[in-house]
């Protein structure tokens, strides 16, 4: 009985071990998949529109300096 337990208890670590370490490398593989991809660009699923420049007079200042 004591020996049917260890060798359980051995088996179920080697399998949580095993697909540890599989998960752990198929995330990683994943990762770099969209990376190469996408050239390193960062592409999310937001809706909001992206504000990149604002017409103010310390832009206008910072331009006429600029020049």
């Amino acid at each position: 009985m004591q020996e049917s337990r260890r060798n359980f208890f051995k088996r179920s670590a080697l399998v949580v071990g095993a697909a540890a370490v599989s998960a752990t490398a198929l995330a990683a593989n994943k990762d770099d998949a969209i990376e190469a991809d996408s050239n390193g660009v960062v592409v999310g699923k937001s809706t909001k529109k992206e504000i990149l420049y604002k017409k103010s007079q310390a832009w206008e200042d910072f331009y006429k300096q600029a020049l």
